[in-house]
């Protein structure tokens, strides 16, 4: 069994989503972890879910960074465990420094809530292994400043590492830079992206593109074990 921990912050409103998915679709121990909580030490994988923790106030994330859960979930991540931030957790996750770049305001300057095509840039790391090389999904966004930037040397170091896992196909909804709609850490193991996959995990809801990237986690913890 791979044991989730999903941290809720004051703000957080996707967080039963994901609890749902791990939970309820994929049978597996999950744990709502409060912010203020400490001992993660029994977990496997930590998300890190969508909302406005902290009503995004200063700036989105920024906030939240200084929770007292933060500093576990980057030990956890040291460690080489799974760490996901989607959303405002990907916000999160590059204000705490886990991730290159920041994620701003939209383009045009509007919440955008919709459906969009995903590119899959590779799939040979544990969150992308269950689906095709250059596949295109279909996920769920809602954001307003999920606009990804980085300098030029950042975004440069980002492409020749291979840390781009997804891409707007077609319409670039945010003006992120290179289309990049999710990235993950030199080693692997920290994912932030802005699409929503835990809102398309649920066969019931007519997508579940989204279940597959927490069925190939799944695959590689249970092989660790």
């Amino acid at each position: 069994m791979t044991k989730f921990g999903v941290v809720v912050f004051p703000g957080s409103n996707c967080d039963r989503d994901v609890a749902y998915v791990t939970r309820d679709l994929l049978g597996q121990p999950t744990r709502m972890v409060w912010h203020q909580d400490t001992d993660i030490a029994d977990l496997d994988v930590i998300v890190i879910p969508g909302g406005f923790s902290y009503g995004d106030y200063l700036r989105c994330g920024a906030i939240a960074r200084f929770s007292p859960v933060m500093q576990q979930v980057i030990e956890h991540a040291q460690k080489g465990k799974f760490v996901l931030g989607i959303c405002n957790g990907f916000q999160v996750l590059t204000e705490a420094g886990l991730l290159p770049g920041v994620l701003t305001k939209n383009r045009d300057l509007h919440f955008i809530c919709d459906r969009v095509s995903i590119k899959v840039e590779r799939n040979n790391l544990p969150w992308t292994q269950v689906y095709k090389d250059d596949e295109i999904i279909t996920l769920p966004i809602a954001h307003g400043e999920g606009r990804f930037y980085a300098d030029a040397a950042t975004l440069a170091a980002i492409e020749d590492n291979g840390q781009v896992l997804f891409r707007y196909a077609g319409d670039n909804p945010n003006g992120s830079l290179n289309n990049i709609a999710g990235i993950c850490d030199r080693r692997g193991n920290v994912l932030g992206m802005m699409p929503h996959p835990e809102r398309a995990s649920d066969a019931m809801l007519g997508n579940s593109d989204g279940l597959r990237l927490f069925q190939g986690l799944l695959e590689k913890v249970a092989a660790l074990v």
